[in-house]
C-alpha cells in the first residue's frame, strides 16, 4: 500500500487540489502536519479515519504509523502545508519509506507563495523587468549554503520570495540591502489565503519596523521586488504571448497596413 504525500495549499481549504482532496477523503490514516496545515481541511477526510498531529512527532514516530498502517493495507495520507516541493521535509521521510520497502506518491499543492502572489495582486514574472523568482530563506536552526546567503542573491534584484524568515526581518533586510536598493518594494503577507491574512506593504527601508508595528513574527513571507511596484506595469513591455504583430505555432501574425 502506498503513503500519498498531499501538498494542502496555502491555507484556503479549497485551495487543495481535486486530486489531493479526493485522495484524504479514502485515506483510513491521516498524519497532518498541524503547526502550519489548516485544521479544517480535516473535514474533507472520513470521520472513521485515524488522524495523527505530526507537530511534536518525531521522524522516527511519523514512520512508525506510516509503517504499521502500511501492512495493515490502510490508505495513508501524509498531508503537509503548501506544495510538498518546497520546505516540507518530505525527502527524509521518502528516504526512510524507501529503506523500509514501502511505496509512495507525491500529489503537488498550491504553494503559499502563489497564495500570496495573488493577495498582492502580482505576477512574479514581468517583461525586461525580471524573468527570474528566488525561493529561498535566511539561515536559522538550518543552515544556508555560503552561495545561497541573501547578499549574495540579492545582487541579482530578481524577485524574491523569503520563507520562514519572518521573525529575523531586520537581519532579513540588512542582508537584502547590500544587493538591493534601499527603495525597493517590499511586502510581507501574514498566513496567506487564511481568514486571518494580513498584507503589509511597504520599502526595504522600512518594512521591518511595519512589521515589528504589526507584530507579526511567524507564519509569513516576505516579497521583495520591482513587480511590487504600484507603478511598474506602466513601464513594463507587454509580453509577446498576445501581441497581434507576433507570430507563433497557434496563431498568425497581424500585419497592419
Amino acid at each position: 500500500m502506498k503513503i500519498y504525500f498531499i501538498g494542502a495549499g496555502p491555507g484556503d481549504t479549497e485551495l487543495i487540489t481535486v486530486k489531493g482532496k479526493k485522495m484524504l477523503e479514502k485515506a483510513d490514516i491521516v498524519i497532518y502536519a498541524g503547526s502550519l496545515v489548516n485544521p479544517e481541511i480535516l473535514k474533507y477526510a472520513k470521520k472513521a479515519a485515524n488522524v495523527f498531529d505530526s507537530a511534536s512527532m518525531s521522524l522516527d514516530e511519523i514512520i512508525k504509523i506510516m509503517k504499521d498502517g502500511s501492512k495493515n493495507g490502510k490508505i495513508i495520507v501524509r498531508l503537509h502545508t503548501g506544495d510538498t516541493s518546497l520546505y516540507s521535509a518530505i525527502a527524509e521521510q521518502m528516504a526512510e519509506l524507501k529503506r523500509e520497502g514501502i511505496g509512495f506518491e507525491i500529489i503537488p499543492g498550491v504553494s503559499s507563495a502563489s497564495a500570496a502572489a495573488a493577495a498582492l495582486n502580482i505576477e512574479f514574472t514581468l517583461p525586461e523587468i525580471t524573468q527570474t523568482v528566488i525561493y529561498t530563506r535566511i539561515a536559522g536552526r538550518t543552515d544556508v549554503p555560503e552561495a545561497e546567503k541573501l547578499s549574495s542573491l540579492a545582487s541579482h534584484n530578481a524577485t524574491m520570495v523569503i520563507f520562514l524568515s519572518v521573525q529575523k526581518i531586520k537581519e532579513v533586510v540588512d542582508e537584502l540591502q547590500k544587493g538591493y536598493s534601499p527603495d525597493t518594494a517590499a511586502a510581507v503577507v501574514y498566513k496567506a489565503s487564511w481568514k486571518e491574512e494580513r498584507i503589509i506593504k511597504g520599502l526595504l527601508n522600512n518594512i521591518a519596523d511595519k512589521v515589528k508595528d504589526e507584530k507579526i513574527n511567524k507564519t509569513a513571507l516576505i516579497i521583495v521586488g520591482k513587480v511590487l511596484d504600484a507603478d511598474i506595469l506602466k513601464i513594463a513591455k507587454r509580453s509577446k504571448l498576445y501581441d497581434k504583430g507576433f507570430e507563433h505555432g497557434y496563431r498568425k501574425a497581424v500585419i497592419e497596413k
